[in-house]
């Protein structure tokens, strides 16, 4: 199964993995799920990092080489992507997460996250 980690998800995977809730730890240790992160979490890393959030203090580079070396793949943002996001219901209204949940519904992969409302979503998105 392909799995897109939400923003968090892959802050704890890099630097806090005792935060991971333990399926989600399942899902990510299984060898038969390809695990993707997107260039919007990326970007949602530098942005909030240098606001000086202090949740978001992790070199979005060295984020990005990690992951890349430990397998996952690299989601890039399309315009498909970006003009899905139109289609979404008002359930959330922070951009990244709903450019996350656009991008699961239109590569048709599961998007894996631990916040409530972005969860509410319909489609592919996988509360944990």
């Amino acid at each position: 199964m392909k799995l897109l980690l939400d923003t968090h998800l892959l802050l704890w995977v890099a630097a806090e993995p005792k935060k991971l809730p333990g399926a989600a730890r399942r899902m990510i240790e299984n060898p038969r799920n390809q695990l993707l992160f997107s260039a919007a979490s990326l970007w949602e890393i530098a942005i909030k990092n240098q606001l000086g959030r202090k949740d978001f203090r992790v070199e979005p580079r060295t984020l990005r080489r990690g992951l890349l070396d430990n397998g996952y793949l690299e989601l890039p943002i399309t315009s498909e992507h970006a003009v899905t996001t139109d289609t979404l219901p008002n359930l959330h209204k922070d951009p990244f997460d709903r450019l996350l949940v656009a991008q699961a519904q239109v590569e048709g992969i599961v998007l894996l996250t631990t916040d409530e409302q972005v969860a509410q979503y319909p489609g592919p998105v996988r509360k944990i």
